[in-house]
């Protein structure tokens, strides 16, 4: 029941991602289902059952970054319940994050990147192949998340203004440009859509063979597709097209603060990950290339 109201708060008055709520609500039920295996009372958790559980979580095998991500679902937890009188005292307040290694933003080579949607423009003459083509365009070209391309409808592409309106994290509004290329595209895409006999054509951008509003996985198994043909890196995800896209406008100079805004961050802090990406890079070059290096 605390669980539920809790999850119920995320969703309709902080408006977390639906992926971000699945993630609370896994850790939340891996802790509960601890409290009742040990058989502690509620109102008996403290500091230091708190640090057993997340000592038993790190034995268990859990890396930093997984531990971090259960300390930060259940601290927000127990806020909620102290907030609404389920319990007295939060026995979270003590218990701080673990350190852990920076990792660099994985990234695909910008002039394969582009080589791939040159090749891909010329051979899209089917409704699928404009679809797949539009996907890895407007992830690369513009930097939106898998979450925000799916919210993406017919209605909200400015053909004059060259824009296309996104809901990014908790419904923030934002609009990112597109260019002149990109725009006869997506044109072209809708006439296809439009003419393709579908079985139920979705006012969303993006839909499945059927006409249907696509989905996560769909778009895994196009990106994956496509960039197994120009990279063979693990990671082949709608994410790293994300990170490219921020890489590529950092490597041609262009403001920290305006690649924010276009990302859609909240803080400049999420975006300045981009700049050591950057530095290593120039660090390989300079390696690779210097004389004396």
């Amino acid at each position: 029941m605390m669980k539920e109201k809790f999850l119920n708060y995320l969703t309709f008055e902080r408006r977390y991602s639906p992926h971000t709520i699945r993630a609370y609500s896994l850790e939340i039920q891996v802790f509960l289902d601890f409290v009742q295996a040990e058989e502690i009372a509620f109102e008996d958790i403290d500091f230091r059952f708190m640090r057993y559980y997340f000592a038993t979580v790190k034995e268990g095998g859990k890396d930093p970054a997984s531990v971090n991500r259960g300390i930060s679902a259940i601290r927000s937890f127990f806020k909620f319940l102290q907030r609404e009188n389920f319990v007295a005292s939060n026995p979270m307040r003590l218990i701080q994050a673990l350190k852990t290694g920076k990792k660099l933003p994985v990234v695909v080579d910008k002039v394969k990147m582009t080589g791939l949607l040159e090749q891909m423009e010329e051979v899209e003459d089917s409704f699928i192949g404009s679809r797949d083509f539009i996907i890895m365009e407007l992830l690369f070209g513009t930097g939106i998340r898998l979450s925000e391309l799916l919210q993406i409808k017919e209605r909200d592409i400015d053909f004059y203004s060259k824009k296309i309106r996104i809901f990014g994290k908790r419904g923030k509004e934002r609009f990112v440009p597109i260019h002149s290329t990109l725009i006869e595209e997506l044109k072209k895409y809708l006439a296809k859509k439009n003419l393709t006999p579908l079985e139920n054509i979705s006012e969303y951008l993006v839909v499945t063979k059927e006409g249907k509003k696509a989905y996560a996985k769909l778009i895994y198994r196009v990106v994956n597709k496509y960039l197994s043909m120009i990279t063979s890196q693990q990671k082949r995800s709608p994410h790293i097209l994300r990170h490219s896209f921020a890489t590529a406008l950092l490597d041609n100079g262009a403001d920290l603060n305006a690649i924010k805004e276009l990302l859609g961050h909240a803080g400049l802090a999420a975006t300045q990950v981009y700049t050591h990406n950057s530095a290593e890079r120039l660090k390989s070059i300079y390696k690779q290339a210097h004389p004396k290096a």
